[in-house]
């Protein structure tokens, strides 16, 4: 059942924060993802401050009266148009995030589409969701409900090196 984000959560929400990083930081293959000593506090401070700065949103998945999911949505930006650039108003899907023995339940699908409809209800006509390049279950996972790249970072590889003569 999803529900609302409360105070009383939050170390289930700590908890599924530093899961996700883990998972990152094992999936990443060039080992600068860590989870570091003060990572379950100083992440969830950076998350609500975030939320309370752009008008987000943390819904939660409970069964079983565990907390074994979590979707978060800010607001990323309002309309903006430049002399190169016209967008707008875009909501942002920070982290989403089932418990690994909760996975390929459907879980995630739900969480994502409920925080879709928020962002949708505020005002957002696009959302963006930034993925780890190495996450391709992630990747799948997006892609099936919707989502297409837009941007790709790419890194230079270090067994390979630029190819510039030094």
């Amino acid at each position: 059942m999803i529900i609302e984000y409360e105070s009383k959560y939050d170390e289930s929400v700590k908890e599924l924060l530093t899961e996700l990083q883990q998972h990152i930081a094992d999936l990443d293959k060039e080992g600068y993802n860590i989870v570091g000593e003060k990572y379950k506090e100083k992440c969830f401070e950076k998350i609500v401050k975030n939320i309370d700065e752009n008008n987000g949103k943390i819904l939660l998945y409970e069964e079983n009266n565990k907390i074994v999911g979590l979707v978060i949505g800010i607001i990323y930006n309002e309309e903006i148009e430049s002399f190169d650039f016209k967008a707008p108003k875009r909501g942002r899907i920070t982290d989403l995030i089932i418990t690994k023995e909760y996975r390929g339940k459907h879980i995630g699908k739900e969480l994502l589409e409920k925080m879709q409809k928020y962002l949708k209800s505020i005002g957002c006509e696009k959302i963006l969701i930034a993925v780890f390049g190495y996450n391709e279950d992630a990747i799948e996972f997006y892609k099936s409900n919707g989502y297409h790249m837009r941007m790709i970072d790419m890194i230079e590889n270090e067994e390979q090196g630029s190819g510039i003569n030094e």
